[in-house]
C-alpha cells in the first residue's frame, strides 16, 4: 500500500488578497446589519468585565497578607 503525500503550496498573492477583501466585506456587513444586537449586548459585556477584572487584577485573592513574606517557613 503506497501513501501519496500531498504537498500544500502556500496561497499565491492574488488568493491572499481575495480572501482579505472577502473578510473585509463580510466584516462590514456583519457590523452594519447587526449593530443593534452588538450595542444591545454592550451593558451585559460591561457587567461581565467587572468580575473578570476582579479575578485577574487582584490575582484571585490568593494571599491576603500585605507584609513581607516569611523566610523561615516553607510552603
Amino acid at each position: 500500500m503506497s501513501e501519496h503525500l500531498h504537498e500544500h503550496t502556500p496561497m499565491t498573492g492574488r488568493a491572499k488578497v481575495a480572501w482579505i477583501v472577502f473578510a473585509v466585506i463580510a466584516a462590514f456587513y456583519l457590523l452594519t446589519e447587526h449593530r443593534a444586537h452588538l450595542l444591545g449586548a454592550l451593558p451585559f459585556l460591561l457587567l461581565l468585565a467587572c468580575p473578570l477584572m476582579h479575578l485577574f487584577m487582584h490575582g484571585g485573592h490568593r494571599d491576603h497578607s500585605h507584609g513581607p513574606p516569611d523566610k523561615g517557613t516553607d510552603k
